[in-house]
This record gives structure tokens, sequence and C-alpha cells, in this order.
């Protein structure tokens, strides 16, 4: 029977260890190896719901391209942007388009058209620079629904949390205050500033525990951020309850 010497033995192992972490190695590498397959399908199925004037369904399949960390297309934030110009969100759509020019410059597909839609975003752009009821992404702004747009609102005094007290500094809140005599022995004295009772009537609310304060749900602007896409034209004024309540009475006398 043949023998194997120790030395060529361990030749062997260390040779056949080698081929295995080689192995396993190009076996990660190909795993981790990104792939524009599924984004690619995905920006194609986006492309054929614009042609059809989908942009709604186009642009949930751009945001899955997004959110799958897929690799993302080369030519995809121009299409994007294209979507976003087409459904308003015009700031959203800029924002595309610039990550489009950054990262393709002149050499890009779209190049030509998107210094065309470049150009077609001024003008939006500039309405929602200049407008006063909406944000700066161009989403209006709604009426805050704790104040009604007034700003100020009665509400729990925020600075006795609503207990119309506080504590005695003086004392802290101990109702009494201690001095050392001449003889450096510590006495103790009731508090002269809130007699004895450790306590004060908040200064804010006077006790009360309310206050008429900026409201805290929209930090006193009168107004929230929405999910509207802002028009710039101001909503139309409800009438006075009085005249409404007088024209229903009038309608229902003969």
């Amino acid at each position: 029977m043949r023998t194997i010497s120790p030395n060529n033995f361990h030749k062997k192992i260390v040779l056949l260890l080698g081929l295995v972490f080689i192995l396993h190695l190009n076996t990660g590498m190909a795993q981790v190896q990104p792939t524009l397959g599924g984004s690619s399908r995905l920006m194609n199925t986006a492309l054929s719901e614009m042609e059809k004037g989908e942009y709604d369904k186009a642009n949930g399949l751009f945001r899955q391209i997004i959110d799958s960390n897929l690799p993302i297309p080369s030519e995809m934030p121009y299409y994007f942007a294209e979507t976003l110009f087409e459904l308003q969100q015009f700031d959203n759509s800029a924002n595309f388009l610039n990550k489009y020019l950054e990262i393709n410059g002149f050499k890009g597909d779209n190049y030509e058209a998107a210094k065309r839609l470049e150009q077609r975003l001024e003008n939006p752009l500039n309405e929602i620079k200049v407008c006063q009821l909406c944000d700066r992404r161009g989403y209006r702004y709604q009426q805050c629904f704790t104040c009604e747009g007034t700003k100020q609102i009665e509400q729990e005094c925020n600075y006795c949390k609503a207990k119309g007290v506080i504590g005695c500094s003086r004392c802290v809140g101990s109702g009494m205050v201690t001095k050392r005599n001449v003889f450096n022995i510590v006495e103790y004295f009731e508090c002269d500033r809130c007699s004895g009772k450790g306590r004060l009537e908040c200064p804010t609310c006077n006790g009360s525990k309310k206050e008429v304060s900026a409201c805290r749900t929209c930090q006193g602007s009168g107004r929230l951020q929405s999910d509207h896409l802002c028009d710039h034209e101001p909503e139309k004024e409800i009438q006075h309850l009085s005249q409404l309540f007088h024209k229903l009475k009038s309608h229902g006398n003969p």
C-alpha cells in the first residue's frame, strides 16, 4: 500500500483549502455584483406608462427603483423629472433634473431635452417663490385646525404647567429660610416672599392655569403644511353666516 509523506499531505491540504477559499470568494463577488436588470425592467415599464400619459403609475414605478436600492440607470433622473413636471411637482422635478445634469452633463442621451425641461420649469418655480399661499416646494398651506388661523389661542399655561402656582425660588419650595446669627447658629424663619407656603401664584396666568399665547400646533403661524399642490389662487371667501341665514330665511317665507 502506497503511503503519503506528512509533508506531501500537508501541501495537499493547504492547496485544497486555497481552492475552497477562492471558490467561496468568487461566489460571494458574484452575489454582490450590482446588476441593472431589475431597475432597467422597472424603468422600461415606467417609460411605457409615460407614453400612455399614465404619469401617476410612472411615478410609482420610479419610486420603486429608488426604494429598492437597485442601481439607478443613468437616464432615469431625467425621465423622473419629466414625470414630476407633468404631475406639477415642479420643485421635485427640478431636483431630479439638476441631479441628471450633474451626473451626465452634456454627454447624457437626453441632454437637449433636459435643457428644454429646465426652461419650462423657470416660470412654475418663480410662481412658487413669490406665492404666499404655499411652501417652497409648491404645496399649499392649510389653516391650522387648532387656532383656526388666529395664531394665538387660550391654552394651558406653559410656565406653570397648568398648575396655577410655581415653587418659591427664595426658599426652594420649603417655606422656610435659614440664617446664621452672631453665634454662628443656624436659625429658621418663615419665607417672607411666599409667607411660608413654599409656592407663589404663577406670574404668567395669575393662577388661572390658562394663557393666551402663540398656538403650539402651528408655532404661531396660523397655518400648517399640506400635501395639496398650490394653484397660487386665493380661496373664494365664504359668505358671512348672517347673510346665509338671511337668504335661507327669505326662501323659507312665502
